[in-house]
């Protein structure tokens, strides 16, 4: 399985913090950012990554992560995503480097207390199709802001929904998704959203559609460092408390 992070946007959510940075830059606790995804896929087995980022701070990406061994990876690519064009695109970018492989694709603003190791190793015991990580949201009104999951009478997952006025569970997808390597297939085949984009709820529904979707749900604390100046804070404060990526 190789790993993909999406470190791109314009990070508007963060203004004043992004006018001088990409937000995956920006330090959480102790180092930056993007520095806990990448110690996240580490730590579930993933060695070769490729990171995706756009704008004009790319380059300070090359000059924080050079080659990627003091990371503990053995093989580190970059692609550049020359306009905000979703997170599907952002992930078709990655096309030739997965080559044929499974993949992991994890969003560089997410936070995780503990890892996820186990969802890769399930995936590899799927056999193919998707997997997603979920975590547990009580408020509705966070939810609301989220992608959000409908389930069946057996548990299992019949719909996502994005940003829902009306929550169907208590449950949010987070930034984490395995996917085989027919997902560059299915993105090939999406249309832009309203919003100009190609969206990975779509990409997920897909997979949901021809039942070849599973899910884990997460162990501990998950945030979301990008969502907010707010959420920014209370991961900081999380993760200077409490640690991050503990097996």
């Amino acid at each position: 399985m190789k790993g993909v992070i999406l470190a791109g946007g314009s990070g508007t959510r963060l203004h004043p913090l992004t006018r001088i940075t990409n937000k995956h830059l920006l330090p959480i606790y102790d180092r930056p950012m993007i520095s806990y995804a990448i110690e996240a896929l580490v730590l579930a087995g993933i060695n070769e990554m490729m990171l995706v980022t756009g704008g004009t701070h790319a380059g300070e990406f090359l000059r924080l992560l050079g080659n990627g061994h003091e990371h503990g990876i053995d093989r580190l690519s970059y692609a550049y995503q020359d306009r905000p064009g979703g997170i599907a695109e952002a992930l078709g970018l990655a096309e030739r480097f997965v080559a044929g492989d499974s993949v992991l694709v994890m969003l560089g603003d997410n936070i995780v207390e503990r890892t996820f190791r186990p969802t890769v190793e399930h995936f590899a015991r799927q056999g193919g199709g998707a997997r997603i990580v979920l975590t547990e949201a009580d408020d509705p009104a966070h939810l609301r802001h989220l992608g959000v999951p409908e389930f069946d009478a057996e548990r299992r997952i019949t719909h996502i929904i994005e940003k829902p006025e009306d929550p169907p569970s208590n449950y949010a997808v987070t930034g984490i998704y395995c996917y085989d390597p027919s997902v560059f297939e299915v993105i090939g085949t999406l249309e832009p959203s309203g919003r100009g984009e190609l969206e990975i709820t779509d990409v997920n529904n897909y997979f949901v559609d021809q039942r070849t979707m599973s899910y884990d749900i997460l162990d501990g604390f998950w945030g979301d460092a990008g969502e907010s100046i707010d959420a920014y804070y209370a991961v900081n404060d999380f993760v200077r408390e409490n640690g991050a990526n503990k097996g």
